[in-house]
């Protein structure tokens, strides 16, 4: 296969696949799990590569997250991240002088000149730093065997040697500009000695204090001609300018679509990597998590939207411990408010979602399935514009979860059918499970209601932890064991105001 047919990809192990999931919205879990917050940390400042879209579809298999795991672990190596990103900077070059709008033909020209010539660096120059690197990965190696083919064709080693006939014979263009008022003459140097360096050697013994700088400072704006003189210009030399006219002519889409997808598809890997550089700097542990239908398994997993709003802070993460031993598919998480349910259940989704995607997740260490898709309910507020009471909402909201969820999904509920009673909210939870156990989800169900963590072997029970001296201080720990009793009893204390800590308020000391 040629060059110029041949399409590779790093996101995809089948190239035909590339383009999968483009235009995909954003999911509905990422709000709730607040992964709208690591995806625009991550794509600050990457806005032309249309980068979300790469994070709202889920890798179709365990193949393709294989692949783009190998791919990250190369760009983890300093090497090949800098001579990555040394492309993508000649490339956003290239991009910049294409964007030119320009009146005249010759400027046109010229922009498009320059732009070629730093893509054709910027490729060889990446081929020649691939070329010397043990790369692991299916992905980038494919890269560099492209490259290899791309930069060898006809076609590129003609883009390479017009170019730099053209540039040479631009460097021999000479002109003059005799300026009268209201008359600009263009016309060929005239060929008077250049007596610079004498004057220079005669006026040497009087120099007292540097000299004053008198070059007048051109307009660094791209159009910078309103009269012509380079139309002039290439009247006097027609050659030059007929090879560049050339050039332009046989060259104008010089950006091969496969440099172009790759320049765009590698800013996955790079934007996502900054933000696991900027949390590992602050100690935090990332890992490649194992795909399993097996035991599921985190180990001091942590929410990284609330780690990177906390990072170079002096306020520490609590990380927690996840696991799940078959026939077991569902975590019950009770405990007092404020102890770090709803955040252990978020980086549980969080992780299971990037797991999905092929990235290094958060944690020393992790086994989850591959989830085809994320579902989540958490509790809203009631807004004056709803027609439908908060109870409704929810049911309606729950079962259009049940009936996409199936055994391949990831489910996180998070306080529902709180603004029920306690009965109601018992009844309608048994049969919301009953129905999870049946559709075999894994699923993290932060509630007050502690009777479900004893349903059945299908749960597990954790706790989310206090000081056992005091009460009212959360640890943020949340460990495997059986429910106490006190979740609900929290929520009622404060419902009616009578929690420690407002009681303590209240009364006189």
């Amino acid at each position: 296969m040629s060059a110029q047919t041949c399409s590779v990809s790093v996101l995809f192990p089948e190239a035909a696949d590339r383009g999968a999931g483009e235009g995909s919205p954003e999911p509905d879990c990422f709000r709730d799990l607040n992964l709208d917050q690591v995806v625009a940390a991550a794509t600050r400042g990457r806005a032309e590569y249309s980068l979300a879209q790469f994070f709202h579809a889920l890798a179709p298999d365990t193949t393709t997250v294989a692949y783009r795991q190998a791919v990250f672990r190369d760009l983890e190596a300093r090497e090949a991240r800098t001579a990555v990103n040394a492309f993508a900077a000649g490339m956003r070059t290239v991009r910049g002088l294409l964007r030119q709008e320009l009146d005249r033909r010759y400027q046109r020209e010229a922009w498009l000149f320059e732009a070629a010539e730093r893509y054709a660096r910027s490729v060889v120059e990446l081929h020649d730093a691939l070329a010397n690197l043990d790369l692991r990965s299916d992905g980038l190696r494919r890269v560099r065997d492209y490259l290899s083919a791309y930069t060898a064709a006809d076609e590129f080693r003609s883009l390479v040697a017009e170019a730099a006939a053209v540039r040479e014979g631009l460097a021999e263009v000479d002109f003059s500009l005799r300026i009268r008022p209201g008359r600009v003459t263009v016309g060929l140097t005239d060929p008077a000695p250049d007596y610079t360096a004498e004057i220079e050697a005669a006026f040497e013994r009087f120099r007292r204090a540097p000299a004053r700088d008198y070059l007048a400072t051109f307009t660094t704006e791209p159009d910078l001609s309103r009269v012509g003189i380079l139309d002039r210009i290439a009247r006097l030399h027609p050659d030059a300018f007929g090879a560049l006219d050339a050039f332009c002519e046989r060259h104008g889409d010089f950006v091969h679509p496969t440099v172009s997808a790759f320049d765009r598809e590698v800013q996955f890997y790079l934007a996502y990597l900054e933000v696991v550089d900027r949390l590992r700097a602050g100690g935090l542990p990332f890992c490649y998590p194992e795909l399993t239908a097996g035991p599921v398994e985190a180990r001091g997993v942590f929410d990284v939207a609330l780690a990177w709003s906390r990072a170079g802070g002096s306020a520490p993460l609590v990380p927690n411990d996840v696991r799940l031993e078959p026939p077991e598919r569902v975590l019950v998480v009770t405990g007092p408010n404020q102890g770090g349910k709803t955040t252990l259940a978020r980086a549980f989704g969080q992780l299971c979602y990037l797991a999905a995607l092929g990235c290094p997740v958060a944690g020393s260490g992790a086994a989850v399935p591959l989830a085809d898709r994320v579902l989540t309910h958490f509790g809203r507020e009631e807004r004056l514009e709803d027609q439908r009471s908060r109870l409704e909402e929810e049911l309606l909201r729950m079962r259009t979860l049940l009936d996409q969820a199936g055994p391949r999904s990831v489910v996180i509920l998070n306080e529902v059918f709180s603004s029920t009673t306690l009965v109601d909210a018992v009844f309608l939870s048994t049969e919301v499970m009953r129905r999870l156990e049946a559709l075999g989800p894994v699923c993290v169900w932060v509630t007050f209601v502690d009777e479900l963590a004893s349903m059945g072997e299908a749960t597990v029970s954790m706790v989310a932890e206090v000081l056992p001296d005091d009460p009212a201080v959360r640890t943020f720990r949340v460990t495997r064991r059986p429910a106490d009793g006190r979740a609900y009893a929290d929520a009622i204390a404060r419902k009616h105001g009578v929690t420690y800590a407002r009681l303590r308020e209240r009364l006189p000391a």
